[in-house]
């Protein structure tokens, strides 16, 4: 980092090591430093997923919501964040929002059985009622 807090080197360099840091387990990291690179780059789906993928990873599942819906609003075919928006939604407790995301991904993809488990999983959840 700079004296200023800036990361060194370049965008491409800063969503690198943001890459490197969300792969060797630091998602936290991972996810301060691509939001940096999001602003930079606020077009970018390479940048927003990492994003997304970092702050779920952390546990910061209304900012991984709100990155996901982000990419979904690009591209309302993308069966992967309407994914991981489901998984960030169950996480958070939004299980209506949850079950709605996790069906379209299945409906997109229904050879993933991944995509099957989580929404049977979130359905489950739904049907059991409040703990």
């Amino acid at each position: 980092m700079s004296e200023a807090g800036t990361p060194e080197g370049g965008v491409y360099e800063w969503y690198q090591r943001g890459l490197q840091l969300l792969g060797s387990g630091d998602p936290d990291a991972a996810a301060t430093l691509l939001a940096r690179v999001a602003e930079a780059e606020p077009g970018s789906r390479s940048v927003r997923e990492a994003l997304a993928r970092a702050q779920y990873d952390a546990g910061r599942y209304e900012e991984a919501i709100a990155s996901f819906r982000e990419l979904i609003a690009v591209n309302p075919t993308d069966d992967y964040a309407h994914f991981g928006l489901g998984l960030a939604a169950s996480r958070a407790g939004e299980l209506t929002v949850a079950a709605e995301h996790l069906a379209l991904a299945v409906a997109m993809r229904p050879d993933l059985g991944h995509y099957e488990r989580a929404l049977r999983g979130v359905r489950a959840r739904r049907a059991a009622g409040p703990a």
